[in-house]
């Protein structure tokens, strides 16, 4: 019986293991030295918030990886040899495959800063984090103040989780505003001001230079890039991004770049070996899209995609329109398609922004000078429908187009405030249009004939 071995338990290997059950008979072993079994990632904030236990984050119960025959090995793989077809595991015996897949998923940057290393200088990507988390910043008596080091989703996701505690939090941001390599200046200065409205100190335009030790080695304070600052700490949360972990690949001959080089069906360069998810890099990028997506929705399709390859039916890996969406606090975030942050805006795109007088809700939608083809969408605290925006974009829908049937796209549960008749008008009145919004119509909207 062909046996496929997978290195990682994120959501890419285990949807990997249950696709490839789905369509087969085939030996299936998944390795991990993180946790015993599958949680969700991206709920980890909760536990810490209290919002839920940890056994709450993992989706299968505990007897559903022996019904499905798919054995579960903990430990860490510190070698793989591609020759003899094994791996070396530190924490088990040694295991041989038949196809290996890579889903090794990422790891903390650190950007050799004197300090990193200390205790009470951590990341938040895995069960163990968390724990540290637990230990580093129970509450604002042991924890007095804490810094972030980088300003992305994750970052702000700690500061959320600290705050809930009370304990004070030092933002430093090192663009001059939030992650604005990614959002337009207008959606991201929105979102500097909801990080302060929550009593963060946000520091725009900051780097770290260092973090400094007290008698027993535990962090003690941090100093500032520039002004030579000294900040009081007793966390420092390093979430200045991930990067592919793969540092136990670099003697296998399998080729390595950021991440592991795949072509489009997921392949490496050693026969059947493969990687998915966040560790996983193209050789040639996907339209706009980067070479290595450290996100979920991603890992979840290479899952099945690989599944189809390893049963027989070989399948290339197309992502579709790009999507992703999260939350800054209490503002809920969705992006469609592709707008860009000025300094990477085409001098053939034009955004039209609108945003609320009051509440923070704004939405910004990309659109081509010429055609006035809808490029992409990004919304704060207005929900629209993925199925409905991903059709009008394979549709290559104008922009008046859009705004005509902006009703046909929310998503909004009945009874919420809807906003579309004032996006219209500001958008009539910034290029001097007169669309007229259509009725919400379920035949459109669901593509009843």
């Amino acid at each position: 019986m062909e046996h496929i071995v997978i290195i990682g338990n994120g959501i890419a290997g285990v949807t990997a293991a249950r696709h490839i059950r789905k369509l087969s008979d085939k030996k299936i072993t998944i390795v991990s030295a993180e946790s015993e079994y599958f949680f969700s990632r991206t709920a980890l904030m909760y536990v810490y918030m209290g919002h839920m236990k940890f056994e709450h984050t993992q989706p299968y119960e505990n007897h559903f990886w022996k019904k499905n025959r798919i054995d579960l090995v903990r430990g860490y793989v510190t070698k793989v040899n591609t020759k003899e077809k094994s791996l070396h595991i530190d924490g088990a015996p040694d295991l041989n495959y038949d196809k290996l897949i890579i889903a090794t998923g990422s790891k903390p940057n650190k950007f050799g800063w004197p300090g990193q290393d200390l205790d009470g200088v951590q990341g938040l990507y895995s069960k163990q984090d968390l724990d540290l988390l637990e230990e580093n910043a129970p509450n604002n008596k042991v924890c007095k103040r804490a810094v972030i080091v980088g300003g992305g989703l994750i970052g702000i996701e700690l500061a959320e989780m600290l705050r809930t505690r009370d304990i004070p939090v030092t933002f430093l941001v090192r663009e001059p505003s939030f992650w604005n390599n990614i959002l337009p200046n207008r959606d991201s200065e929105m979102i500097n001001e909801h990080i302060r409205e929550h009593h963060i100190d946000l520091r725009l335009g900051v780097s770290l230079k260092e973090i400094h030790p007290d008698e027993n080695g535990r962090v003690k304070s941090v100093t500032l890039a520039g002004t030579g600052e000294e900040i009081d700490c007793n966390l420092v949360g390093l979430t200045a991004g991930v990067t592919p972990n793969i540092d136990f690949l670099k003697d296998s001959g399998i080729e390595l770049g950021r991440g592991v080089k795949v072509n489009r069906f997921l392949e490496t360069n050693v026969e059947d070996v493969y990687a998915i998810g966040d560790c996983a890099e193209q050789q040639e990028a996907i339209g706009n899209r980067r070479a290595v997506e450290a996100v979920w929705y991603t890992g979840r399709m290479m899952g099945e995609t690989l599944a189809q390859t390893i049963c027989g039916n070989r399948m290339e890996y197309k992502p579709g329109h790009w999507f992703n969406s999260a939350k800054f606090l209490d503002i809920e975030y969705q992006t469609y398609g592709w707008v860009f942050p000025e300094p990477r805006k085409k001098e053939s795109e034009t955004h039209f922004h609108w945003r609320h007088p009051k509440e923070k809700r704004c939405i910004t939608i990309a659109f081509d000078n010429d055609s006035e083809t809808v490029l992409g969408i990004n919304t704060f605290g207005i929900r629209l429908r993925h199925e409905v925006f991903d059709r009008w974009l394979s549709e290559k829908r104008t922009v008046d187009f859009v705004m005509e049937h902006l009703r046909d796209a929310s998503f909004d549960p009945e009874f919420y405030k809807n906003f579309e008749s004032d996006i219209v008008s500001k958008y009539n009145a910034d290029f001097g249009k007169s669309i007229n919004l259509k009725k919400k119509n379920l035949k459109r909207i669901f593509k009843i004939a």
